[in-house]
């Protein structure tokens, strides 16, 4: 992970100085003298060789200290602690729903997939996926913010989580933008390990030793079903932190994909690169989460992993 964290820093170095004009440009207004461009320069260090550039960017990063906004002049790590306070639990917010969707849904789709029921459900999931977020969140808050008038069709509280009834009204209807949309997703990888599941042989013992279908399903078949499901949860919960800037920006959300847009527009570079690095933090810090928890789930994992270290 920490070489993963390296590489990647190197990459949105790299990237960063391929975008053409200096960075100084941002603190200068327009017609600024040669000796404003010089201060400028050496304010951003964008004056020093690249190589030594780099240097001061992994010190940087190595102290956690992700520069100064252009704009607002505030430290880059304040401004992204405000705004992970919205995006963070927004996607996890609408990640436990499409989980409390998907699981019984694509189980069910599975199981019963010789019934209508279990056909629609197939059916609806693969409709799903082909629809986008976007689209999704206007017709939610055309039926449920236009129409009927239940929840606020964008924005954000002032006071934020101080008043926590507000926030979670005002997230409504962008959790269940992000959890209907990754439900589709879901349901069909879930369908598919339980078919799996279903098929194998440790199911058809259980059930030769006496074990009902639902004992032998729950004892033996989601433990070893949720092996594959887990990996595909990992990527789904990055796919949402990274994805997140088209719900905001759908229901006007100040959150991390809002602030790096913001930044782009602003040529705030240490704000583009600060939103970028954490996004990469986050994302690798999920992926291995994800892999300590397939080997709680499957002792199997465990076992090779002591073997190889042996």
């Amino acid at each position: 992970m920490i070489l993963s964290l390296l590489i990647a820093a190197v990459v949105l170095f790299v990237l960063l100085r391929l975008l053409p004009g200096d960075p100084a440009n941002a603190l200068l207004s327009v017609g600024a003298d040669q000796q404003q461009i010089e201060a400028a320069r050496e304010q951003v260090g964008s004056n020093l060789p690249l190589w030594e550039q780099f240097l001061r960017f992994v010190g940087s990063l190595a102290r956690f200290d992700l520069g100064t906004s252009f704009v607002s002049g505030k430290p880059v790590v304040e401004e992204i602690a405000t705004r992970l306070t919205v995006t963070v639990p927004l996607a996890l917010l609408g990640f436990a729903l499409a989980i409390a969707i998907a699981v019984p849904l694509g189980i069910l789709s599975a199981v019963k997939a010789n019934r209508w029921y279990g056909a629609a459900i197939s059916t609806v999931s693969q409709l799903g996926i082909a629809i986008p977020v976007f689209w999704v969140g206007i017709l939610l808050v055309t039926v449920f913010a236009v129409n009927l008038r239940l929840f606020p069709s964008g924005g954000y509280p002032r006071r934020g989580w101080q008043n926590e009834g507000q926030v979670l009204y005002a997230l409504a209807l962008p959790v269940l933008t992000i959890g209907l949309v990754m439900a589709a997703s879901l349901i069909r990888y879930i369908r598919s390990a339980t078919q799996d599941v279903l098929g194998s042989d440790y199911l058809r013992t259980a059930r030769a030793l006496g074990a009902s279908f639902s004992q032998a399903l729950i004892r033996h078949g989601i433990r070893n079903g949720a092996v594959p499901i887990v990996s595909i949860l990992g990527i789904e919960l990055a796919t949402t932190l990274l994805g997140a800037v088209v719900v905001e920006r759908v229901f006007a959300l100040p959150g991390l994909g809002s602030m790096l847009l913001l930044a782009i527009e602003q040529r705030d570079y240490p704000n583009v690169q600060g939103v970028l690095f954490i996004s990469t933090l986050l994302v690798l810090l999920i992926g291995f989460a994800a892999d300590l928890l397939q080997r709680v789930i499957d002792p199997r994992l465990r076992e090779r992993a002591t073997g190889a270290a042996t």
